[in-house]
C-alpha cells in the first residue's frame, strides 16, 4: 500500500511536468509535442524554496547546502540499491528505482558543479553525511530477508522538498539566503512536529 502511494505520488509529480503535452488539441494533425515542461516562475520557485527552507530537516540531516545534498544523494541511493535486491518488483517499484537513479544523478552533478567552490571542512562534512546515510542503508541492503527489505523500501517516504533546492543552489553558486515565508508573503506557522 505505501509503495503503491509513493509510486502515484511520484508519477503525478512526473506527469504535472507533462500536463503541456496532454492538453494539444487531439484531433490535430501532425506531431504531438511531449516531454514539456511548463515554466516555473520566479515567484513560485521562491515561495517552494521559502517553505522547503522552514520547514525541519530530519534528525541526522546537515543544515549546510553542499552536505546536505551529499546526504540526500545517499539517501536517495541507498533507497534505490535496496530496490533492486527485490527479486518481486511491481511496475511501481521499478519506476521508483528508476526515479530514485534519476534524482541521485542530478544530485551527483550539483556536488560536482559546486565542489572547487567548497572549504575543506564542507567537503569533509559532506563525505561525512554521506557515510552516515549510507550506514543506515547498510545493514537492510545486507539483511537476507527479502521481505523485510520490500518493507523498508515501501516506508521510504522521499526526501527533504529542501533537496531540490540545496542542489540548485549549490550548482547555481546561490549564497543568499533564501527568503523566509514571511517574506514571499505567507504567513509564518509553527513548525511540525
Amino acid at each position: 500500500m505505501l509503495k503503491t502511494a509513493a509510486a502515484l505520488a511520484a508519477t503525478v509529480t512526473l506527469m504535472s511536468g507533462l500536463a503541456p503535452a496532454f492538453a494539444q488539441d487531439q484531433d490535430q494533425d501532425g506531431p504531438i509535442v511531449t516531454g514539456v515542461r511548463s515554466a516555473e516562475t520566479a515567484d513560485a520557485l521562491k515561495v517552494r524554496e521559502a517553505i522547503a527552507y522552514a520547514n525541519p530537516l530530519p534528525r541526522g540531516a546537515p543544515t549546510q547546502d553542499y552536505p546536505l545534498v551529499a546526504w540526500c544523494d545517499a539517501l536517495v541511493t541507498g533507497h534505490a540499491d535496496l530496490g533492486e535486491t527485490l527479486t518481486d518488483h511491481t511496475p511501481e517499484d521499478v519506476e521508483l528505482v528508476r526515479l530514485g537513479r534519476l534524482e541521485a544523478q542530478d544530485f551527483r552533478s550539483a556536488l560536482a558543479a559546486a565542489e572547487p567552490r567548497q572549504t575543506a571542512e564542507a567537503k569533509a562534512a559532506a563525505q561525512q553525511a554521506a557515510a552516515s546515510a549510507k550506514a543506515q542503508w547498510a545493514p537492510l541492503l545486507a539483511s537476507e530477508d527479502e521481505a523485510a527489505r520490500s518493507q523498508s523500501f515501501g516506508l521510504f517516504y522521499g526526501l527533504p522538498g529542501r533537496c531540490e533546492h540545496a542542489a540548485r543552489r549549490i550548482r547555481n553558486n546561490i549564497t543568499t539566503p533564501p527568503a523566509t515565508p514571511a517574506e514571499v508573503g505567507l504567513e509564518a506557522a509553527a513548525p511540525a512536529n
